[in-house]
């Protein structure tokens, strides 16, 4: 029975307080085919004692492009308690266990979060990027190690936007953010190859498979839409 189910205790005082009670949201537990099956803290989902038993969750991924076709990145905090002073896509996090972001329908759930998000994060206001103007293009799983006590376990929706936008981050999430070209992200990817900067594990895996492809049909997205597959990387 769930309820003997005894979660780990993990000490937190070390950590950031705004981050902590972040710690505290519920999220969305799917079986592997991203079935809903129940909901749990954004702590216990990324604790790698947890995911190490099979605990998965539901999460999304935004990549938005301005007008130029250039992508916004942004290199997290190090006040995040996963995957600090990393650069990654624009933005990452997770719908919660709440009835507008459960709604599965379009995937309307996970994009009213990535709307909150962008907010939260970026400060990109509601009204600039609504859930209608974000497309769904298809979901990965993957699963990361951020350090000895948490890591990453999501089946993750790729989410992609074009519009230009007013940015006004938030310096507790956010340390640094930049438009970058085709080019430019080859050189930042090199670099993280050589260890010269850090990239999110789920942001490598994505650009290394799909992006640049993805990133060559901006006009024309629909061909690569697949709600069916789940990518496992």
């Amino acid at each position: 029975t769930c309820a003997a189910v005894t979660m780990p205790e993990v000490n937190t005082d070390h950590l950031d307080e705004q981050q902590v009670q972040l710690l505290a949201e519920m999220c969305i537990l799917i079986d592997e085919n991203d079935n809903k099956i129940g909901a749990d803290t954004k702590k216990n989902c990324h604790l790698n004692e947890n995911i190490d038993k099979g605990l998965l969750h539901r999460a999304f991924s935004v990549f938005l492009f301005n007008t130029e076709n250039k992508l916004l990145l942004q290199q997290r905090s190090n006040a995040k308690i996963t995957f600090p002073d990393c650069f990654t896509n624009t933005c990452c996090s997770h719908p919660l266990s709440h009835p507008l972001e459960l709604e599965e329908n379009a995937a309307m759930g996970v994009r009213r979060a990535a709307q909150r998000r962008l907010r939260a994060e970026l400060g990109i206001p509601m009204e600039q990027v609504t859930p209608e103007e974000i497309s769904y293009l298809t979901r990965i799983h993957y699963k990361a190690k951020s350090d000895g006590i948490w890591g990453e376990h999501e089946i993750d929706y790729i989410l992609f936007v074009q519009k230009d936008v007013t940015l006004s981050p938030d310096p507790n999430e956010i340390q640094s953010y930049c438009y970058v070209t085709q080019k430019e992200l080859k050189q930042l990817l090199d670099k993280a190859s050589k260890n010269e900067v850090k990239i999110t594990p789920w942001f490598k895996l994505i650009a290394e498979t799909f992006l640049f492809k993805w990133w060559d049909n901006l006009p024309n997205l629909n061909k690569f839409v697949d709600h069916e597959k789940i990518h496992r990387m």
